[in-house]
């Protein structure tokens, strides 16, 4: 198993080993001690699994309260998947981290409480795990634009399809005064 940070601190990819043959393949979704071991300390207490189509979009996310850790991966199709520091006071606040997700590359994503997180699906349709650090808690749910211009997310789309709460988003600026604090 292979971890990578990515340019976010705490954001890592993960490329399992896949065993294939001509009768299919096996590989470990999960590890705790090996994950671990990687710097995936996390504690997971909800699994989640969307199904969905071309070009739809669905973040950018994240909790005040309860925020939450998301181990992430594709089962079918492909997504752009995407992490953004939106700790204030963070040296990488506003960056953002991202990488392809398929069922194809087995690779997983990262991404760490305190950080905002969204995907679109580039295939037809895409099948999409999570696993979470805490319980979803939709009254401290936060939504980001996801073509806040200060972001400068080179999303693989032009005209998503939205959610209403996410076409409705705010700009990462707007929320300054309820994102989560940096703490070294």
């Amino acid at each position: 198993m292979k971890f990578v940070e990515t340019e976010l601190p705490g954001v890592i990819a993960i490329e399992p080993v896949v065993h294939g043959d001509e009768r299919g393949f096996f590989l470990e979704s999960f590890h705790a001690a090996k994950y671990a071991d990687g710097g995936v300390r996390a504690t997971f207490v909800q699994d989640n699994h969307s199904r969905s189509k071309r070009g739809t979009l669905r973040g950018l996310h994240l909790q005040r309260r309860h925020a939450q850790g998301k181990l992430c991966r594709v089962v079918v199709g492909e997504v752009f998947d995407v992490a953004v520091d939106v700790r204030v006071g963070s040296p990488t606040f506003g960056r953002f981290a991202a990488t392809t997700l398929s069922a194809d590359n087995f690779r997983q994503l990262y991404v760490p409480p305190n950080f905002a997180h969204g995907f679109v699906v580039t295939s037809e349709v895409a099948e999409f795990e999570y696993k979470c650090t805490d319980f979803y808690d939709p009254e401290s749910e936060l939504s980001i634009a996801w073509d806040d211009p200060e972001l400068a997310i080179p999303w693989p789309v032009e005209r998503p399809n939205l959610s209403a709460k996410d076409a409705q988003a705010p700009r990462l600026a707007e929320l300054l005064d309820v994102l989560p604090r940096y703490a070294d």
